[in-house]
């Protein structure tokens, strides 16, 4: 399903929608299949695949310690998309969350071809700006697949006016300033980046960094088209001492962000 199609359908039923992240081959392979489709069974509309990469620059200690796990897993480009045709089978949106180099080594046109191939929507790169994103954006635009560039609270006028005229999908707002990972609070960054993008653009306005219950998605959702979870999604997975619980706990947090978007 194609990230369009997900706002029309939370935006018909007058809520936000609620987009997870996982890396793939996380805890392992064939885990890592099975949490994804948990997180949908459980009321997430998207899931952001992360392509585990070894200098994950913005990302906290939870995201990294999962990635880590991951890679030490064995988790290649194959299990990425084959983590995307597992999400792509539920009729959920899968996009992948990459750095721009695995991307660069592997081959633009190759990875975008099997990105296609696998029932990916699209692709979010976080240190991949616009202007420097020529072959990415020529890539994407032969196959239809969704650009979502981040603008974030630092960014001029200017800099989010070309960043979301260049998205397709949606904008992806990070909310806080610095790494990733779960707060007690949600930024008070949030709510005026969401007002200074969606001036620039009527496409849908997704935040993420720092949301870890459903009170928190509640709130992120009276203003956002959608909220991005990820730190408490890996968190919920490395503090498991196996599959089983890990997927009880996956379906518990999905539930209760899930009810939290609805309440916003």
């Amino acid at each position: 399903m194609s990230c369009a199609r997900v706002f029309e359908t939370t935006r018909a039923e007058g809520r936000a929608a609620l987009v997870g992240y996982l890396p793939a081959g996380f805890p392992d392979k064939r885990g890592s299949l099975d949490a994804v489709r948990a997180m949908v069974d459980a009321g997430c509309d998207a899931i952001e695949v992360g392509l585990p990469y070894t200098d994950p620059v913005i990302d906290g200690p939870t995201v990294q310690a999962a990635a880590q796990q991951a890679l030490d897993a064995g988790t290649r480009i194959d299990d990425v998309m084959r983590t995307v045709e597992a999400v792509a089978s539920t009729g959920a949106t899968a996009v992948v969350m990459t750095y721009w180099n695995p991307v660069e080594r592997y081959g633009v046109e190759r990875f975008a071809q099997e990105l296609l191939d696998a029932g990916g929507a699209g692709l979010i790169t976080p240190d991949l700006t616009p202007d420097f994103a020529p072959e990415w954006i020529a890539a994407a635009d032969a196959r239809d697949l969704d650009k979502i560039f981040l603008v974030a609270p630092s960014s001029t006028d200017e800099r989010i006016a070309m960043t979301t005229a260049a998205s397709r999908g949606f904008v992806y707002a990070t909310a806080v300033m610095g790494v990733t990972g779960t707060r007690t609070t949600t930024s008070d960054l949030a709510e005026p980046l969401v007002a200074r993008a969606r001036a620039t653009t009527d496409l849908p306005i997704g935040v993420g960094l720092g949301v870890s219950n459903g009170d928190q998605a509640a709130e992120i959702a009276g203003f956002a088209d959608a909220v991005i979870v990820g730190s408490a999604f890996c968190r919920a997975v490395l503090d498991a001492p196996d599959l089983p619980s890990a997927l009880r706990g996956l379906s518990t947090l999905a539930e209760d962000l899930a009810a939290g978007v609805r309440r916003g």
